[in-house]
């Protein structure tokens, strides 16, 4: 399939419909008040029929290209990751580069193979409980099909860069036991932890192919196919949000309000920081680990900036209170609003120009 179905199908997600007239009875889906969610979940849908992605149709797995080479110098890590332009790591041996940054993009690829499997079996969870006729039945049905297939395509990654990469770690898999009882109990928690996992890892990977730097050619065809259909993917949990939020009641809204910023704020541990392992195979320093994840100026800024589109949905659904404005604070996470979704960051401008003079 052509990358330019990459390009169409990420305009779904810059042009999402923002809506102020989602319905107080989260349980109706039928008359006027609901004709514009409706029609976002079969643009939605419609776009997961015409501009979908098969990982072994899609990618030339036997490419000579394609191949992963312990010296392929296109594994560096580029200034685009944070570890990339640290001086500690510029200051390794070239095939030290190179192993690290093989294990670094396999262990992302199989912490989003993790985050997918947990989404598809929460979905299927939510979905046993949906009505006949309800809309978001087949849309969700398309994402969790979609969700399949980018395990198959991160995990294949994984085996043919011949290394035993662990994913999440031991806390961040007990933590994830919360998924169950919030899909149940508390869907729009739920369809928050989505967001969580997927805001991150469309940040990181937006910022690689943003920069214009040298990437190995398989990473960056996985990665334009994984952020095509994970914009539908997101579009869709910021419109459920959006509809669902306004129907709760003052105490469920204060208490997701609260939730929101914690939840972004420990998934996006769980995407973008290494697992210990990763720090005890290389040699490197706590303290270069610490620097990275979160302490410096420049990375407190990687940090807020992975949650600006988030921001601007909080506000949108009422979520930001002063109370709540307090914690995004004190978590981090806090700062500006993007002016629309996935607005380039002046971070991200600034990794351009260093990718493309290095």
């Amino acid at each position: 399939m052509a990358h330019s179905n990459v390009h169409a199908v990420t305009s779904v997600r810059n042009s999402e419909v923002r809506r102020d007239d989602a319905p107080a009875n989260a349980d109706e889906f039928s008359g006027d008040t609901n004709a514009s969610y409706g029609q976002v979940l079969r643009t939605l849908s419609d776009g997961s029929v015409h501009r979908r992605f098969d990982p072994y149709l899609d990618i030339d797995w036997e490419s000579p290209d394609f191949q992963i080479d312990p010296a392929d110098k296109r594994w560096i890590l580029p200034p685009a990751d944070p570890l990339g332009r640290h001086p500690w790591y510029l200051a390794q041996s070239e095939e030290k580069q190179i192993a690290i940054g093989i294990w670094r993009q396999a262990n992302m690829c199989r912490v989003g193979l993790h985050f997918e499997q947990l989404l598809i079996r929460g979905l299927m969870q939510y979905m046993f409980s949906l009505k006949n006729g309800d809309p978001e039945f087949r849309y969700i049905t398309h994402e969790a099909a979609e969700e399949c297939n980018h395990t198959l395509m991160f995990q294949e990654l994984v085996n043919r860069a011949g290394v035993d990469v662990p994913g999440m770690g031991p806390v961040d898999r007990k933590l994830t036991l919360a998924i169950w009882p919030a899909v149940r109990f508390f869907p729009t928690w739920f369809f928050t932890m989505i967001i969580g996992g997927e805001e991150p890892i469309d940040h990181l990977q937006k910022t690689v192919l943003r920069s214009g730097g040298q990437v190995h050619p398989l990473l960056e065809r996985i990665m334009q196919i994984h952020i095509a259909e994970e914009s539908r993917h997101i579009s869709f949990a910021h419109e459920y949000l959006r509809r669902h939020v306004t129907g709760m009641g003052t105490v469920g809204r204060f208490a997701l309000s609260l939730l929101t910023p914690l939840t972004f704020r420990i998934m996006g541990d769980m995407i973008a920081v290494p697992p210990a392992e990763f720090r005890k195979t290389f040699g490197i320093p706590r303290s270069v680990i610490r620097e990275l994840y979160w302490k410096s100026p420049e990375s407190r800024e990687t940090l807020q900036n992975i949650f600006a589109d988030v921001r601007a949905l909080a506000w949108d659904t009422g979520l930001m209170n002063p109370i709540a404005r307090r914690l995004w604070k004190l978590l981090a996470i806090d700062g500006p609003i993007s002016r629309y979704r996935s607005e380039p960051t002046a971070e991200q401008v600034r990794i351009a120009r260093l990718s493309q003079s290095a």
